[in-house]
């Protein structure tokens, strides 16, 4: 007859002092089989066990940290304020005060979620219950896990972060066991709080799953998260013994789940609602004010130039940057100053650890400059750059030359409702966010989108008609989803259409289906309007009339401008605008070249090839007349080589289109 197994266990609990008066405890309960009682009194074969392990042995492993210090000094929960990491990653000494252009996301956290847990009694007795799960999302290196650890070290309460990866496991079943792992750990040191980084992981859409073990994961998260806030009671080393028996039993949810990702569209809907990840903060790319915030911080223990170092013109020129990329950014010219001195050292032979830390006259500043950082802009690319945006154009509104009326139209419609937007809230404005530019080709539609979003400092996508039309079913929707989806993300965003009409053409005719799906899609972002969002449409055509007319309305691309060929004024300073790069002859002018007869109907892609011609021929005539060898061109574009290429160049627009 074969044996009962018996269980036996071992309760092991180990204690060190991980620093100023912090104590790390590691309790261990080891489960193993034995077949009978008597197995425990087998010989002993004279070999110490205590470092082994039965290969059968199951462990239960509670890691923890208990502050020792005065009860004077205990937070209402008994814990230290400074958080103890259980599962460190990033520095855990991060307060609110740490972080840069926050304030709003910093606001909604302190109201809703960490109010209950440093009034507890008070929130007991009102009857409020905490927020049970917080969702922080936005695109990568905004901040999210920074701010995760911020709020536990602001509550002084454990914290346990932990990857969505690290949950997963390739055994069936352990991955829901490995999270009910991580929430019973939670429970037995509460109040506390979960982190999930890239919780997208482990919490996609149950329709969108490819194997039945998602969504038993996604089930059991959510299992847990309703869990999560079950009451307890409060610990008993705070209860008055005098009190009211009533009071001890008062109760509290007290484990706090917050949850990152940078793709919250994808999460299941179910964890979204009230009860699980009931607050939903975003976190977008910092704007200037919020650029200049984080620059301070990081540069507030270097030696930067003093008198000359502007941070607001570095913050300027760092658009579209998020708070990874101004780290990286920091670190790059540090590492370009280093660089620079030691070079400066070795050059004037001066010793590097005899070296001064302050200025030397010989090894010039010892210290980091303005060009520093300058040179370090130039170098480090920002991360929306790599997730599909174009970095913000360099295109001035003098590059355009003329066109005042239209330049005064778009800043009253776009760029001041970008800079402002809290003046046309107040007022209750629903404007028009979609705006259609049209005209003949070659006017310069493409160069003014460009420059109203250099001007507002946003965010800037180009996407080209046809690139997002797709042969397979579902695909081009999907484009034009994500397309806007990213947009929303990094507000305030510019989503430029070129050629829009390769998109929106006539319904009805056959064999547009592929195109009709895309355009049902693109109408459907395109209602609502993301004027809160801080998205804006512009799209560009010579063609509005093959335009589908739903598209026209109001509410989508609602504001339509003409751009017209230049006139003979707006021609004068198109040509002044191209001749700043090229070298023209001081006897040119080109007041009188812009009034030519010749260049009536000339566009401004037709001035520009025709200053490209004349450039051309010049060079062409100084390579025959100067030796190539001494490399000193100093033939200028005469007004012999502008009438040249006036010849040369056929204008793109006729008489019939001009008209029209």
């Amino acid at each position: 007859m074969a044996k009962q197994p018996r269980i036996r266990s071992i309760e092991q609990e180990e204690e060190e002092e991980i620093g100023q008066g912090i104590f790390h405890k590691r309790r261990r309960l080891n489960y193993a089989a034995s077949e009978s009682e008597e197995d425990s009194g087998e010989e002993d074969s004279g070999e110490d066990d205590s470092g082994k392990e039965d290969p059968g042995l199951a462990v239960c492993c509670l890691e923890y940290a208990i502050p020792n210090i005065p009860n004077n000094k205990l937070s209402p929960f008994g814990f230290s304020p400074r958080v103890v990491q259980l599962n460190s990653g990033i520095g855990g000494d991060v307060r609110f005060s740490d972080l840069g252009g926050m304030e709003k996301a910093q606001n909604e956290l302190e109201r809703f979620v960490m109010l209950p847990f440093r009034h507890p009694e008070l929130a007991i007795s009102l009857g409020v219950k905490p927020v049970s799960g917080v969702l922080l999302h936005g695109p990568p290196g905004c901040g999210k896990t920074k701010l995760a650890h911020a709020i536990a070290n602001e509550l002084g309460i454990p914290f346990y972060k932990i990857s969505a990866t690290q949950l997963v496991s390739s055994v069936t079943g352990s991955s829901e066991e490995n999270i009910r792992d991580l929430f019973s750990k939670a429970y037995r040191t509460a109040p506390s709080i979960v982190f999930i980084d890239e919780i997208d992981a482990i919490a996609t859409k149950r329709e969108d799953v490819q194997r039945a073990m998602e969504g038993r994961i996604v089930t059991q998260l959510m299992t847990s998260m309703d869990e999560s806030h079950r009451p307890t009671v409060l610990p008993a080393a705070h209860d008055d013994p005098n009190s009211n028996s009533q009071s001890s039993d008062q109760k509290y949810p007290h484990v706090l789940v917050i949850g990152a990702t940078n793709r919250p569209d994808v999460i299941d809907s179910a964890l979204r609602r009230p009860g699980r990840f009931e607050l939903e903060i975003f976190l977008g790319p910092p704007d200037e004010s919020a650029r200049l915030q984080i620059l301070s911080l990081l540069t507030r223990n270097l030696a930067l130039q003093s008198g000359s170092f502007d941070l607001l013109k570095i913050a300027r020129s760092t658009s579209g940057f998020v708070g990874a990329d101004l780290t990286s950014l920091v670190n790059r010219a540090g590492s370009i100053a280093l660089e620079r001195i030691v070079n400066n050292m070795v050059a004037a032979d001066v010793s590097i650890r005899s070296a001064s830390p302050k200025c030397n006259q010989d090894s010039g500043p010892q210290v980091l400059t303005m060009a520093d950082f300058e040179d370090a802009v130039k170098a480090v690319q920002p991360s929306l750059k790599r997730e599909g945006f174009a970095a913000i154009p360099s295109v001035k509104w003098e590059d355009v030359g003329g066109l005042d009326s239209l330049r005064e139209e778009l800043y009253r419609s776009i760029v001041r409702r970008i800079r402002h937007p809290d003046i046309y809230k107040n007022f209750g404005l629903d404007l028009e966010t979609g705006f259609l530019l049209y005209g003949p080709p070659g006017c310069g539609k493409t160069l003014i989108a460009k420059a109203v979003a250099s001007e507002a400092g946003a965010n800037f996508i180009y996407v080209k008609g046809a690139e997002l039309l797709n042969k397979y079913v579902g695909e081009s929707e999907l484009a034009v989803r994500t397309l806007f989806s990213r947009a929303r993300t990094c507000s305030p965003c510019i989503i430029f259409f070129d050629e829009v009409d390769a998109l929106t053409t006539k319904r009805g005719r056959q064999g547009g289906w592929v195109v009709e799906r895309l355009l049902n899609q693109l109408l459907a972002e395109l209602d609502g309007g993301d004027q809160q969002q801080g998205v804006f449409v512009i799209g560009a055509t010579n063609r509005p009339d093959a335009m589908d007319p739903a598209v026209l309305r109001p509410g989508r691309f609602g504001k339509h401008i003409y751009v017209s060929l230049p006139s003979r004024d707006e021609r004068c300073l198109i040509l002044k605008a191209l001749a700043r790069k090229k070298p023209i002859d001081p006897s040119v002018d080109l007041n009188e070249i812009g009034r030519w007869k010749a260049l009536e109907n000339f566009s401004g892609a037709d001035l520009s090839a025709m200053m490209n011609e004349a450039a051309m021929a010049a060079l062409e005539e100084g390579s025959t007349s100067t030796d190539v060898s001494v490399g000193s061109y100093t033939q200028t574009i005469k007004k012999c080589h502008l009438e040249q290429s006036v010849a040369k160049i056929t204008p793109s627009v006729t008489n019939k289109v001009a008209s029209v």
